[in-house]
């Protein structure tokens, strides 16, 4: 008898708590406040009517499980952050807020993760926004973030990461490895972000820059300190791309950092393992840095040569080479790099058209006293288009416009050879050639 008593109980226990366990459903333990809350705050948050909301939202939050509607923590962290920005003066109180701040874009990871990408960089904002003064939370919020949303993430939360890095260094909380280690992940992911846009690519491009330029102006390795921890790395998986990509961009980035044997046998190796125009490029750059001329010409001419590189990537590469052949005295070599430069994009044209006017300008050529100077009025013709097209070099190619027109010939000297003022002439001289107009001294 006593069995079947307890059985009894025991079913009516379980049934109870069946029947409990039901109406709790989604709505939790107190169902029909937390309906009455979430109703009465939405209501007011509608109405924009935020003190009100406030109020309701925290007994909302309070009483329903937090997964129950996504909208209890979207509309939480608007509110919390008003909350936030009226309580500036208590500090205590403030801090609390940004932690609740901070358990609501967790919870909203947690309970919603199709959302979660979005939540983690709303998540970095607000890290930034309200931790300023705190540049370890900030470095270690915001890499918690990156780790999450990998490339998906927003792209100042790369720069402002990578900002506190660089601050956390210099206060002797974190080692220069550290900050490269940072700045090669936040490069190497912004670098995978998929763009919807044009415009995204452009942004895309403006992150990385903004991190090379504070990784550089930073000064948080010198040279010798890259080269240190790099070298080791090297010797260890010569053959892993990855590695040898990232030594190249940090050693090319850095200043004075291209002639040593590290970036060398770096670059080699790239140009082995993956033979890009990229690749190319650096070969370039390493034997200009040394000086090794034809070899250098050789590497960008390949960099150009691939179709993968874009027209005003070719064109940067072009004017490059000129401006080095230039120095080199290659001038002819520095004509044509110039011409190529002019024709693949149209905004280098100030700068090329002044290049070309240097280059006729600095030629020596044979023939009689008018031949010998013919290739001044070919300078000068390229100097007037440069400051035509470019206003900033127009004081710059005036000057060298007004060297140049001294050795212009004199009229009476110019008549014994049949030449005249205004009349066409050609000039053949060391490679190059041009026609011009006859212009004397009087």
């Amino acid at each position: 008898m006593k069995k079947i008593i307890l059985a009894a109980s025991a079913i009516i226990m379980a049934l109870a708590w069946g029947s409990s366990a039901q109406a709790q459903g989604k709505w939790g333990a107190d169902s029909a406040n937390c309906i009455k809350y979430l109703s009465f705050y939405e209501d007011s948050y509608r109405a924009k009517d935020y003190d009100h909301a406030t109020v309701n939202w925290r007994k909302a939050y309070a009483t329903c499980p937090h997964g129950v509607r996504q909208s209890i923590l979207v509309n939480g962290t608007a509110l919390v952050r008003q909350l936030i920005n009226k309580n500036k003066s208590n500090v205590v109180y403030r801090k609390a807020l940004i932690d609740t701040l901070m358990t609501l874009h967790d919870e909203r990871i947690q309970y919603f993760p199709k959302y979660a990408v979005s939540a983690r960089n709303n998540k970095g904002l607000d890290i930034v926004n309200y931790m300023k003064d705190d540049n370890k939370a900030i470095y270690e919020g915001l890499s918690e973030v990156i780790e999450g949303n990998g490339p998906q993430t927003r792209g100042s939360i790369f720069v402002q990461n990578m900002n506190a890095a660089i601050e956390l260094f210099r206060a002797g909380t974190i080692s220069s490895e550290d900050v490269i280690n940072v700045y090669q992940r936040n490069v190497g992911l912004i670098e995978k972000a998929s763009a919807k846009t044009a415009a995204e690519a452009e942004q895309n491009q403006k992150v990385k820059t903004d991190m090379e330029s504070l990784f550089i102006t930073s000064k948080v390795a010198e040279c010798d300190d890259l080269i240190a921890l790099f070298t080791p790395r090297y010797e260890a998986a010569s053959d892993d791309i990855d590695l040898v990509s990232n030594i190249v961009k940090m050693l090319s980035i850095t200043e004075d950092c291209q002639d040593n044997d590290l970036f060398l046998n770096a670059v080699t190796s790239l140009y082995k393992l993956n033979p890009s125009y990229n690749s190319a490029y650096y070969l370039y750059r390493l034997n200009a840095s040394r000086g090794n001329i034809d070899e250098a010409l050789k590497y960008v001419d390949e960099a150009i040569a691939y179709e993968e590189s874009a027209a005003t990537t070719d064109a940067g590469y072009n004017f490059e080479a000129a401006m080095f052949c230039f120095k080199n005295g290659r001038l002819a070599k520095a004509y044509s790099y110039a011409g190529n430069a002019l024709s693949l994009d149209e905004s280098l044209a100030g700068k090329a058209y002044f290049l070309m006017g240097q280059i006729w300008g600095s030629t020596s050529c044979g023939g009689d006293e008018v031949e010998k100077r013919a290739h001044y009025w070919v300078a000068v013709d390229y100097l007037n288009k440069a400051r035509a097209a470019d206003p900033t070099l127009a004081e710059d190619a005036a000057r060298a416009i007004s060297s140049y027109s001294i050795y212009f010939p004199e009229a009476a000297e110019a008549f014994m050879y049949n030449v005249t003022d205004g009349q066409s002439y050609r000039v053949v001289c060391n490679g190059m050639s041009a026609t011009t107009t006859v212009r004397t001294r009087k």
